[in-house]
């Protein structure tokens, strides 16, 4: 298990080449943000200013269930949007600054 408490994963959202979501896809795709904020695995999410894509940020154990949510994304399973998936280790006060305060 990675740490959990100071380890975000970042699925950014890159729009598809000719392709738009529809208000169905749009509905969808906020309906599953409301699930992992309920669930507790939603940190942030929005789109870019410059409708360049957009970002979620993810709470997961394990970097293969932060990919299973990101992949259960309605723009990522109706091919409206390409995943990147990043991992993001936290400095913060909390942890020193990873060790290194």
């Amino acid at each position: 298990m990675e740490d959990r408490e100071f380890t975000r994963y970042v699925a950014m959202l890159h729009p598809v080449p000719g392709l738009t979501a529809d208000i169905a896809a749009i509905r969808a795709h906020v309906a599953w943000l409301r699930s992992l904020q309920a669930a507790g695995s939603l940190e942030l999410a929005g789109p870019f200013a410059d409708g360049s894509g957009g970002m979620v940020i993810l709470r997961a154990d394990t970097a293969a269930e932060a990919e299973a949510l990101a992949r259960s994304d309605p723009f990522i399973r109706l091919g409206l949007r390409r995943l990147e998936l990043r991992v993001w280790e936290l400095s913060c006060e909390e942890n020193n600054h990873m060790g290194m305060g």
